[in-house]
């Protein structure tokens, strides 16, 4: 059985080699998809009896590791160095550096190397992350999954 859970935060970012508009200091309102895979739990007394994982509890997670950290922030690319010097001048700026540049690819990619580990068995359910989907967007996103390897 596989469920997912939505969640959205806004975030600015740019990509300071990009041949059109997104090279400039730009926002967006970012929609974040978890789909996790696992069978149904079939164990009275257990909290997740009847499901997959909680969804409250995947919003739990996916906002303590990912979410909150990129919410209202400029994520940024380390080489970009100009924008990194710029926004360090800004007392009490909320700036992400990345190793790569922050594109919906790569930042699709981040999340679910993070999420991966932040997702465990509940109740012997086998969990286990299938696929991270980062909206830049409504009709632009990326997909992480597990069999990319």
């Amino acid at each position: 059985m596989r469920i997912t859970r939505r969640l959205e935060f806004d975030a600015g970012h740019r990509i300071p080699d990009h041949a059109s508009q997104c090279r400039h200091l730009h926002g967006h309102r970012y929609t974040i998809e978890i789909s996790l895979e696992g069978r149904i739990v079939d164990a009275p007394g257990c909290t997740t009896n009847g499901m997959v994982m909680d969804f409250g509890e995947i919003k739990r997670i996916a906002w303590e590791k990912v979410v909150s950290q990129w919410d209202h922030a400029f994520l940024v690319w380390r080489e970009d160095t100009r924008v990194v010097e710029f926004l360090a001048s800004l007392p009490d700026h909320k700036t992400v550096i990345f190793d790569r540049v922050p594109t919906a690819e790569n930042l699709a990619a981040a999340a679910f190397r993070i999420l991966d580990a932040a997702y465990h068995d509940a109740c012997g359910n086998s969990l286990r992350l299938e696929r991270v989907r980062l909206f830049e967007t409504p009709n632009c996103w990326a997909d992480a999954t597990r069999d990319e390897g």
